[in-house]
């Protein structure tokens, strides 16, 4: 089978596709991994992460990093973008919006590990970081730190 074959299947990639105007609108996709039997990390980064408080409908900000160990599967990049592009006008609090998209991915593709880190910028004067997993982290796997500095004011 070619990878346009395997492609094919696909909603979103090399297709003109509008942002989703909410996660649930959103369409997370899977492609399979050519690297099943291999034991390694893959790294997203969202540093510009947004999306709404449920009762004030001000924006909310985070630094999001998704880290994972594939099994079979890799989620399509551009799908996960779109997927968190949806958030942008979702109402939800840090701690279920971050789980939201570690939840996702997770059902998904079935990985052998996740990590999904929130940093969320101070509103109301504090910062909210919130952290997932799906278990202990694979033995041989190497996990580098996120590289996000806590928050730490002006000082």
């Amino acid at each position: 089978m070619s990878d346009k074959d395997i492609y094919s299947g696909l909603d979103q990639l090399g297709k003109q596709t509008g942002a989703p105007s909410s996660p649930d609108e959103a369409i997370l996709e899977r492609v399979p991994n050519p690297h099943p039997d291999t034991l390694y990390l893959a790294r997203f980064v969202c540093p510009e992460f947004t999306s709404l408080c449920p009762v004030t409908n001000q924006p909310d900000f985070a630094h999001l990093v998704i880290d994972y160990a594939p099994g079979d599967w890799l989620v399509e990049s551009k799908s996960l973008k779109l997927f968190l592009t949806g958030f942008r006008n979702h109402g939800g609090f840090h701690e279920d919006c971050t789980l939201r998209v570690g939840k996702d991915i997770a059902d998904l593709l079935d990985p052998r590990w996740l990590r999904i880190s929130g940093y969320w910028y101070p509103r109301g004067g504090i910062p909210i970081d919130v952290f997932w997993q799906t278990g202990n982290v694979p033995e041989g796997l190497y996990v580098p730190d996120t590289g996000v500095a806590p928050y730490r004011g002006r000082g």
